[in-house]
């Protein structure tokens, strides 16, 4: 297989894996149908089938690439407090904001509710998503903070402490006002959760 193949390969199969999630999402794991994801990616009903075998190894390698692709976001805003600049509230608002939006989106919103509603028929998916998304982006969060700590902007503490305890402070907030994942939030209301999580977190963790 050549270069250029092999890409084309995996291109192809990161294409139905993203119409896979897409249809999942939109019709539930019962009623989606293979024919339609192969017409939303773009290729032949059997390609789907070449590709990831049947609907049900299909489902949970697209939940999967769905919750590498929201971990990937979540990393890139934890970046922002690698050099958080000189005022550190507004960075960590803007970090803050930028998550609630990655976590009260419609892919997280899906996520948890197609691993959720499937838990029966795939009992470790729930687990492996938190892998993905929550535990990766505490440890990255950690990481962070334990460094704003060295640097005496943050208090001395137990980084993964303080990053569950960051988390927390964003997501509870965000579950109560969205209904569970089942209203989507205006922009105000998620800058206020994140700014109101900043707050709290700052009157806990800035030095003395």
């Amino acid at each position: 297989m050549t270069a250029t193949s092999a890409r084309g390969r995996i291109d192809k199969r990161q294409a139905i894996l993203a119409a896979a999630f897409t249809v999942f999402a939109r019709h539930g794991y019962d009623q989606a149908g293979v024919q339609e994801i192969a017409a939303e990616a773009g290729v032949a009903k059997p390609t789907v089938y070449n590709h990831l075998a049947d609907k049900a190894n299909l489902f949970r390698h697209a939940v999967l690439a769905a919750a590498e692709e929201v971990m990937a976001e979540n990393l890139a805003i934890a970046e922002r407090l690698r050099e958080p600049g000189g005022d550190l509230r507004a960075t960590l608002e803007d970090v803050a904001y930028r998550m609630a939006r990655v976590c009260a989106g419609e892919r997280a919103r899906a996520l948890r509710s197609l691993a959720h509603g499937q838990a029966s028929r795939f009992p470790d998916l729930i687990d492996l998503v938190r892998e993905r998304t929550s535990d990766r982006l505490s440890e990255a969060l950690a990481d962070r903070l334990a460094r704003l700590s060295l640097a005496g902007r943050l208090r001395r503490c137990d980084p993964a402490l303080a990053a569950e305890q960051f988390l927390a402070l964003l997501t509870g907030p965000l579950e109560a006002r969205s209904r569970s994942g089942t209203r989507t939030l205006s922009t105000a209301d998620t800058r206020t959760v994140a700014d109101a999580a900043v707050d709290t977190f700052l009157r806990a963790y800035r030095p003395d």
